[in-house]
C-alpha cells in the first residue's frame, strides 16, 4: 500500500481509499495461457463428446480473457475496478495479464505536472491590490486516491492552488510601506520564505486527493493597474530619500574630518562664526546637485 510522504499533511478524514497492489503476471505468459486455452477448446469436440459441457465455461472464458491483458507505461498505474467496486492498482510497467479478465481498467499518469495559476488580484494585507500568479509543480503518487476521491483531480488542483495563493497574498505586505512592515516577511523581498509557506500550504489542500506536490513559487507579482503609477512614485520618492541620507551623512562625515584636520594641523584659527560659515559652505558644495561656482571673497568674512 502507498504511503504519504511525510512533509504532507493530512485532512481531518482519512481518504476512503489507497492503493492496494494488484496480483498480475507477465503478459507474454498470459498469451501462452490464452493460447493454450484455445487450443484445448478446439481438440475438446475432437476427443471425446463428454467435453462439450465443460466448452461452456472455456469458451466465454477465452473470449473475457482478451480483457485481462494491461500495458502499463513508465510512471502510470492502472487502477482495477470490479463491477463499481476498487479492487487494486497495478504500478509494474510492462506487458501485464491480470487475472480477473472482469476487471474495469482506469489509467492514471504517475508523471510530474506543471500548472501555472492565472493572474489573480487580490488585496495585500495593507489592502492595496496586487495581481499574482504561481507555479506548482505536482504529481500522483496514490492513483486510488486521485480517481474515487475527488471529480476531476487536475480541475482540483487548479483551484485548491489558486485558492492557496490567494489566502498566502492577503496575509503579507506586497513590500514595506509602514513601520510595522519594516524586518517582516514581504511577498517582493522574502520569495523564498514565501514558496515555502505556499508549497505547505498547497500540499495540504492536495493531500486527500493523492496528490504530492514538489515544488511551489510566484511566478507573477504586481501591483495592479489602478494604483501602480502611485507606487512606483512612492518608491521613487522613498530612494530619492534614501540617497539623500546616505548624501548627508557623508557629507557631515567630511565636514567633522575638514574641522578636525584643520584645527589639529594649526592651518588657520577658525571662530564659531567662521567654523558656521565653513560647515554651511560646505554642506552646499557637497551635497548640492549643480556644480558650484566658486566666488574669491577679496575682503574679510564679514564685510
Amino acid at each position: 500500500m502507498a504511503e504519504k510522504p511525510d512533509s504532507i499533511k493530512l485532512s481531518k478524514n482519512e481518504p476512503t481509499y489507497r492503493d492496494i497492489d494488484a496480483n498480475s503476471i507477465n503478459g507474454f505468459l498470459g498469451l501462452f495461457m490464452h493460447l493454450a486455452l484455445g487450443i484445448a477448446n478446439l481438440a475438446m469436440p475432437l476427443i471425446s463428446p463428454l467435453f462439450i459441457p465443460v466448452q461452456i465455461i472455456t469458451v466465454p472464458l477465452w473470449f473475457l480473457m482478451f480483457n485481462s491483458y494491461a500495458i502499463v507505461n513508465p510512471n502510470e498505474a492502472v487502477v482495477a475496478q470490479f463491477f463499481g467496486k476498487y479492487s487494486a492498482t497495478l504500478k509494474n510497467e510492462g506487458f501485464q495479464f491480470f487475472l480477473n479478465p472482469l476487471y474495469q481498467k482506469t489509467k492514471i499518469s504517475l508523471r510530474i505536472n506543471n500548472f501555472e495559476s492565472n493572474k489573480l488580484k487580490v488585496n495585500d494585507v495593507n489592502a492595496n491590490p496586487i495581481d499574482i500568479a504561481a507555479v506548482v509543480v505536482w504529481r500522483v503518487f496514490d492513483a486510488a486516491e486521485a480517481l474515487f476521491e475527488v471529480e476531476n483531480y487536475d480541475h482540483y488542483v487548479q483551484i485548491q492552488s489558486e485558492a492557496a495563493v490567494r489566502e498566502m497574498a492577503t496575509k503579507y505586505p506586497y513590500d514595506a510601506i509602514e513601520e510595522k512592515d519594516i524586518g517582516g516577511i514581504t511577498l517582493s523581498s522574502h520569495q523564498d520564505a514565501v514558496a515555502e509557506e505556499l508549497l505547505i500550504s498547497v500540499e495540504a489542500r492536495l493531500a486527500r486527493a493523492g496528490i504530492e506536490v514538489l515544488e511551489a513559487r510566484i511566478s507573477y507579482l504586481a501591483y495592479s493597474t489602478e494604483i501602480a503609477q502611485a507606487m512606483l512614485r512612492r518608491q521613487q520618492a522613498a530612494a530619492v530619500v534614501a540617497a539623500r541620507r546616505e548624501i548627508v551623512d557623508g557629507a557631515v562625515g567630511m565636514v567633522e574630518l575638514a574641522l578636525e584636520q584643520l584645527s589639529t594641523k594649526g592651518i588657520i584659527e577658525l571662530d564659531e562664526d567662521k567654523k558656521a560659515t565653513m560647515v554651511s559652505n560646505l554642506l552646499v558644495v557637497l551635497c548640492s546637485e549643480t556644480d558650484t561656482t566658486p566666488v574669491v571673497n577679496t575682503g574679510t568674512l564679514y564685510q
